[in-house]
């Protein structure tokens, strides 16, 4: 087993020995709280446009990346031209660099050429997101609003809106700091923050935090080869099957399959992990988008994509839209 796999159960599954850590964890929180207040402290200049950032508190995934991209379409329905600023995990860019449909993930990272295909905006990336965000304007002047996929720590970023994204079925683990618990932050920071997001499951009991319930949907099934080729999960019923996930929460996605009747052999692999074609196993393939834009080039015609929605209940939107109105007109 796998030093990842022992603490994400003990993390999540209550193990004793994470308290040996304990010690470590104050640390950590030490010098979270030094490191906040030092920001605080010297301020933090705004950007000249308002600012949401999508983040979560816990280590690994959450779907922060489908809720970043239910906010752009509800921005532009209302009215307004948002742009997306991120990290890009494992991105090889070292300055502010735009990404396009078709960029290549190893160097501007898998989520956010993912973005620039679902949301058609503009999506820059940058180990600083404020730098990354000022490139965007430059370049494109029109942006009247920015949504940064992660970032809630990166406290250089100014930030008008927060939102905390939280996986439904592993909640907030042990509810202890790193590394004995999965958390970044203390449990105490959501005080600060305008909503969270549970994602799959039940409303997590937070007190004075504007809480909603985001639900993944599948849609129909696209050859990564040929993408006009859609099929739907009827079309795969009973037939050999491998998952490969790469993402935060790989059960997540093997979960859906067999809630759409898909029976398959799980292939899980780290999180962002590079794809190469022979990591993929032999016969028909699915897997998720993040994984997809990782694969385009392998030219098999056997591999199949599952796109997902996010779908949330009522209120987040308009709590966000009236906070924009009133902050900025």
């Amino acid at each position: 087993m796998s030093l990842e796999s022992s603490l994400l159960r003990c993390w999540y599954a209550s193990r004793g020995w994470c308290l040996l850590m304990i010690p470590l964890s104050f640390l950590f929180g030490l010098v979270v709280r030094l490191r906040r207040a030092m920001y605080a402290l010297r301020g933090v200049p705004a950007l000249p446009v308002p600012v949401i950032v999508v983040g979560n508190l816990s280590v690994g995934g959450t779907g922060k990346t489908p809720l970043v991209v239910w906010l752009v379409e509800r921005l532009r329905r209302a009215g307004y031209r948002p742009g997306v600023i991120s990290r890009g995990y494992g991105a090889a860019a070292l300055v502010a660099t735009e990404v396009g449909p078709d960029g290549d993930p190893a160097a501007v990272g898998d989520e956010p050429v993912l973005i620039a295909r679902r949301c058609a905006c503009p999506v820059w990336v940058g180990r600083q997101r404020r730098a990354a965000g000022l490139a965007l304007l430059a370049a494109h002047p029109e942006v009247d609003v920015l949504v940064s996929d992660d970032g809630l720590q990166h406290y250089a970023l100014a930030r008008d809106i927060e939102i905390v994204v939280v996986d439904g079925r592993r909640g907030f683990g042990n509810g202890c700091l790193l590394p004995a618990g999965p958390l970044r932050e203390p449990l105490s920071r959501l005080a600060g923050v305008d909503a969270m997001v549970v994602n799959g499951g039940e409303s997590l009991p937070v007190r004075d935090v504007p809480t909603y319930v985001m639900r993944l949907t599948p849609g129909r099934l696209y050859n990564l080869a040929e993408p006009d080729r859609v099929e739907g999960p009827e079309r795969f019923a009973g037939r050999p099957l491998h998952a490969v996930a790469a993402i935060g929460h790989p059960e997540r996605f093997f979960a859906t399959l067999e809630a759409l009747g898909l029976m398959a052999v799980r292939d899980a692999f780290p999180d962002h992990h590079p794809f190469r074609p022979s990591d993929l196993p032999g016969g028909t393939v699915v897997m998720t988008e993040k994984d997809a834009v990782k694969c385009a080039g392998f030219g098999r015609d056997d591999i199949w994509v599952l796109p997902v929605d996010a779908e949330v209940s009522d209120g987040l939107e308009r709590q966000l839209l009236e906070k924009l109105e009133s902050h900025h007109g």
